[in-house]
């Protein structure tokens, strides 16, 4: 039986009268990309906040790497977010620091590694994302495209066991989105990430989900391969698809 790398239910959520996740269920396996679909304002970005306490949620279970996060002291919590990578929709570079201090800046919490085995790390990230040439570039050189994988390889750097991406390919180019569709696919191959994929770009669902689940009115109300979906009896679920 394949483990449950993260596991939520009847995951609540509001602010004030505003209910935003009414009762969420999900589950990804290690190793699965898990693909979040939902219009705007269905909770899916509020969700992945919760799983690693960005947000507090108001009541449910939320486990990651068998610890029942809402429960764990800050040092705790800590050790499983180490362990997390985050894509959020911004990019988010230090537009001060050229892109090679960009992905040194995670790696400075450890004191311990040598300038060399620094080096290496982030020409593997780079590498992996396909961007070495721009190591000497300051973000302002880089297109929007360029930025999210950049994005990427810092998050890599730290070698994540999972990986939440917050609408990866929003405000891209239907190229550019492919390409970092793509990426999401290798990196799950190179690093064996587990991932949680917000989107509503369904194109970047059909290449990069191994399993879909649809968010309405706060709740999962339907999940499958991405074939299953395309082919639901549900009207509200087929529109997304058509």
């Amino acid at each position: 039986m394949e483990e449950n790398i993260i596991e939520i239910e009847h995951l609540k959520k509001s602010f004030g009268s505003n209910s935003i996740l009414a009762d969420m269920n999900l589950k990804v396996k290690k190793g699965e990309n898990l693909v979040v679909l939902g219009k705007s304002g269905t909770g899916k970005s509020v969700l992945i906040k919760c799983i690693v306490r960005l947000l507090e949620a108001d009541d449910g279970n939320i486990r990651v790497f068998n610890k029942d996060v809402m429960s764990l002291e800050e040092d705790e919590l800590n050790e499983v977010r180490r362990k997390i990578g985050f894509l959020f929709q911004s990019a988010a570079l230090y537009d001060s620091l050229t892109v090679r201090e960009n992905l040194e800046f995670p790696l400075r919490v450890n004191k311990k590694m040598s300038k060399e085995d620094r080096n290496k790390l982030v020409e593997e990230a780079l590498n992996n994302v396909g961007l070495i040439e721009a190591i000497d570039k300051m973000p302002s050189e880089l297109s929007g495209g360029m930025k999210k994988r950049i994005g990427l390889a810092r998050t890599l750097i730290l070698k994540p066991e999972i990986m939440l991406y917050d609408e990866p390919t929003t405000g891209l180019d239907p190229i550019t989105s492919r390409e970092i569709s793509r990426l999401i696919l290798s990196v799950q191959k190179t690093y064996n990430t587990s991932s949680i994929i917000i989107t509503h770009d369904i194109e970047c669902a059909k290449i990069t989900a191994n399993r879909v689940i649809v968010v309405s009115k706060g709740e999962a109300m339907a999940e499958g391969t991405f074939e299953e979906m395309t082919k639901s009896e549900n009207k509200e679920i087929r529109a997304y698809f058509e």
